[in-house]
């Protein structure tokens, strides 16, 4: 299994709608196994200006992450389908592996 990172800013857009609202709907629609948006606190994004987005009267950009799990296949076609339709943000990948669940009584 494969985790995906994917750090943008909470303020980009796809068209009209804000862009980790397209990447999770997209990520529904590709029927990903689990995804989630973070916004963070702190932090920057191609730049060295720190954004604080909770300081008082602060326009800084918030940033956000957005991860998501699935198979190895899965996630290979969901970002190359997902980078012919956006060039935004940068990716890491990392090799995860399923913490198997609580084992049945009749196991």
């Amino acid at each position: 299994m494969l985790q995906v990172q994917i750090f943008i800013n909470k303020n980009e857009f796809l068209g009209s709608q804000p862009l980790y609202e397209f990447i999770i709907q997209f990520l529904i629609e590709q029927q990903v196994k689990s995804a989630t948006a973070f916004n963070g606190d702190l932090g920057y994004l191609g730049g060295s200006h720190l954004n604080r987005p909770n300081d008082l009267f602060s326009f800084d950009e918030v940033p956000l992450l957005i991860t998501f799990i699935d198979e190895d296949d899965k996630v290979n076609a969901v970002l190359k389908s997902l980078r012919n339709i956006t060039k935004a943000g940068y990716i890491v990948i990392h090799e995860v592996k399923e913490w198997p669940g609580k084992k049945k009584e009749n196991d």
